[in-house]
């Protein structure tokens, strides 16, 4: 199973990754600022993704490599750049806000104390008043001044009550981003990042109460001669495919997410093998029981499987581990010719 960039960049390639990352921008005039050198990572990294098929159409159409265009794939093919946007966009709506209620704040506080300046002013004014003129003059004024601070009150919770509704919609709209930020944009599945957060959860949470949880891995067969024969939008065609199938398999509580290119993964919480492997089944006829046609040209395609892998939770697993058995049971369906599901604990037992 194929590592993301993330991945690569803790294991020794990495080393020989980030040399060809500055061989590669110094051939293109790319200067090598820390977001050009995290761009062309994930571009070399991973050169069929959304973001390599799009620096390859800038290269190729001699598109300069400006500070703009960088912050435009930035904010568009990395989550964090996306995410760091709208929370600066947020910030400032918030900034905005809070400088409202504090005027208002202020303003009310100026009118409470110029009422109580009115009212210690009525109280000394009562004691001296000598006739009914004199205290029909005084309760006059302490009227007007109870419905001007009445109003000073109203305008605050009028104002309150909008900065609540701002802020409410800000935090459902950096919730949308941060869940936006979480998902495959292609196949809108959990990405790899939403993937490692629940699996390292879901192993916590399995090791404190033991029950079972198992972890599925998923390759879809011969891509990459898929890929090669009929082009990157029908490949993408394939796996948006793929994932809508694993998808609805891989409803909550399940999580279902694309671990990276042609891979997928389902965590199934307090689910026993039988079950996973019905449901692993199920996904892989399903997927290979359709003849695929190519879109633009109406080109059938033919049939697409998988290959699948799943692995028990251990006490005392964590997200690695678990993940390394579940990807030694995938390669062990490519290597029995691929379109099947094994179990871990059943190669084991074989070995």
């Amino acid at each position: 199973m194929a590592s993301s960039v993330e991945t690569t960049l803790r294991e020794p390639g990495a080393y020989n990754l980030s040399r060809r990352v500055i061989d590669e921008m110094e051939a293109a005039g790319v200067w090598p600022t820390p977001l050009n050198f995290e761009l062309w990572l994930h571009y070399l990294g991973d050169p069929d993704g959304a973001l390599g098929r799009e620096i390859q159409r800038l290269l190729a159409e001699q598109e300069p490599f400006t500070e703009a265009t960088a912050d435009m794939l930035a904010a568009e093919y990395l989550p964090r750049g996306r995410l760091t946007e709208e929370i600066r966009d947020a910030g400032r709506v918030l900034d905005r806000e809070l400088s409202s209620v504090a005027e208002a704040i202020s303003r009310a506080h100026k009118s409470q104390s110029a009422y109580g300046q009115t009212l210690d002013k009525a109280a000394s004014s009562i004691e001296s008043a000598g006739d009914g003129a004199a205290l029909k003059s005084i309760v006059g004024n302490l009227t007007t001044a109870t419905r001007r601070i009445q109003r000073e009150n109203e305008t605050l919770e009028k104002r309150l009550d909008v900065s609540t509704k701002e802020v409410a919609r800000l935090r459902e709209h950096l919730e949308q981003v941060r869940r936006d930020a979480m998902t495959d944009a292609l196949t809108n599945l959990a990405n790899r990042k939403a993937f490692d957060e629940h699996l390292a959860a879901a192993c916590e949470q399995a090791n404190a109460t033991n029950e079972p949880m198992i972890l599925a891995v998923l390759d879809v067969d011969h891509f990459k001669r898929f890929n090669d024969t009929w082009g990157h939008q029908t490949g993408d065609q394939v796996l948006r495919y793929v994932a809508s199938v694993i998808g609805r398999f891989g409803q909550l509580p399940r999580i279902a997410a694309r671990y990276g290119g042609e891979e997928f993964a389902v965590i199934f919480p307090r689910e026993d093998a039988g079950h996973v492997a019905t449901a692993l089944e199920a996904i892989r006829k399903e997927i290979s029981s359709r003849s695929l046609r190519r879109r633009s040209t109406n080109d059938e395609l033919g049939a697409v499987t998988i290959s699948a892998g799943f692995a028990l939770h251990r006490p005392g697993d964590t997200a690695s581990t678990l993940l390394e058995r579940a990807d030694t049971a995938l390669y062990a369906s490519k290597r029995a010719g691929r379109n099947r599901v094994t179990a871990a604990d059943v190669l084991e037992q074989a070995a």
